[in-house]
């Protein structure tokens, strides 16, 4: 594999990677809080279950990545390889920041969390405030605009609290 080969590919890797951030942010807008909101409603509705009808989004949002994982290796595509991958990543990185970290379905937090983060996370905690389907803002995962930075950063530590 040549090294011309391996920069197009990261590169591939990365602008899906933060593509999907507009196609979360898109979906999340329009599809969740719109015609699927029956779905996403779960996700708004304080309780105590372990599963929510909204992660059938995440079975949903895996198939592109499944699919072109599958494709790719059948056909010999590295560049659809490459888009499998980012969508993988984003899905990953969704996982972790959204899940565990903001919504605390396993119990971890990192010790230290950048100014970045804390915004992230807050504006997060500002779209949750909200549990009907119009009205809300804040759609998006990877970026945070400053107006959502706190003025005083409090973590939400039962995931009740950040439903």
């Amino acid at each position: 594999m040549s090294i011309s080969l391996i920069l197009i590919c990261s590169l591939i890797v990365i602008a899906t990677f933060l593509f999907w951030e507009f196609v979360a942010w898109f979906t999340h807008k329009y599809i969740m809080h719109g015609v699927l909101w029956i779905w996403h409603k779960s996700h708004h509705t304080v309780h105590d279950h372990t599963l929510e009808k909204n992660d059938w989004f995440a079975v949903v949002f895996s198939l592109p990545s499944i699919g072109l994982f599958w494709y790719s290796s059948t056909t010999n595509n590295p560049y659809l390889f490459a888009v499998a991958i980012g969508i993988l990543c984003y899905g990953l990185f969704y996982l972790v920041f959204h899940d565990v970290i903001v919504h605390q379905r396993v119990k971890w937090r990192p010790a230290k969390r950048s100014k970045y983060l804390q915004r992230m996370i807050n504006a997060h905690y500002v779209h949750h405030a909200k549990h009907t389907k119009e009205g809300c803002e804040a759609f998006g995962f990877l970026y945070a605009p400053k107006k959502y930075e706190p003025k005083k950063f409090v973590l939400k530590t039962e995931r009740q609290e950040t439903q």
